[in-house]
């Protein structure tokens, strides 16, 4: 038996996330359904965390067992092959037996983008959200070191699925270029929307709507209904998972 590790790029736009449903098209179920069909074996495919529908990811990991002896270079061949343009495998490896792609992880990171101009060019608004206002950067970046560190994220989750709230941010940067503004998001997990409530209670305090001193006090009050609004699907992409 073999232990295949994945490496994806997909654009989320179409797809109802990653996770199989019953009733929607999901990055987990074309890739499943492409296994099966490669290997003539029911394949399990497990993924390093789940992406809601419109996330994007660009270093997405899955993995899953075989007995087939397909060499990598010619299973990634092979799958890209039948895949819809939209995701892509780059690149297949063989790992050791105790590999899993979600309980191996240690850590990932996010990458937000917000469109601040007058407009979002038709070429990237699938990956941006618009959000034409006055922002203090120094606010911004300000409020966000509050949320460095170990904590209980519950404030900034919804509906979440452990009964652990507790989780580690190790760093967040905020970069403004031109027309954008950049959030880069790393720690060891995070919880259901926490990533893009965290950008959307930010970008209230950018705009003048909190102060910045607020974050600790939702942080603290593990209420939801403190923080601020959810940003969109279409400016999260998955940038990396570490092992």
């Amino acid at each position: 038996m073999r232990n295949i590790k994945l490496t994806l790029q997909y654009d989320g736009t179409n797809y109802c996330g990653w996770q199989i449903q019953p009733n929607g098209t999901t990055i987990q179920g074309i890739l499943t359904e492409i296994l099966r069909r490669i290997t003539s074996e029911k394949i399990i495919l497990h993924g390093a965390g789940r992406t809601d529908a419109g996330v994007h990811a660009f270093g997405q990991v899955a993995s899953f067992l075989t007995e087939k002896q397909i060499a990598c270079d010619k299973l990634k061949r092979a799958i890209n092959g039948n895949l819809p343009l939209d995701i892509r495998v780059s690149s297949v490896e063989e790992v050791a037996q105790d590999f899993h792609a979600r309980f191996s992880a240690k850590g990932k990171s996010y990458r937000y983008q917000v469109g601040i101009g007058e407009i979002v060019s038709p070429f990237k608004y699938r990956y941006f959200y618009h959000y034409p206002y006055k922002l203090n950067l120094l606010n911004l970046q300000i409020a966000a070191s509050n949320l460095i560190g170990t904590h209980n994220f519950a404030a900034f989750a919804t509906a979440p699925e452990t009964h652990s709230c507790i989780r580690t941010i190790t760093s967040i940067e905020i970069e403004e270029k031109e027309d954008k503004l950049i959030f880069q998001v790393s720690g060891n997990g995070f919880l259901r929307y926490m990533v893009r409530t965290i950008v959307g209670t930010l970008l209230e305090v950018g705009r003048g709507k909190l102060e910045v001193e607020k974050i600790i006090k939702i942080l603290q009050s593990q209420d939801r209904s403190q923080a601020g609004p959810t940003a969109p699907a279409c400016g999260l992409t998955l940038l990396k998972v570490d092992y």
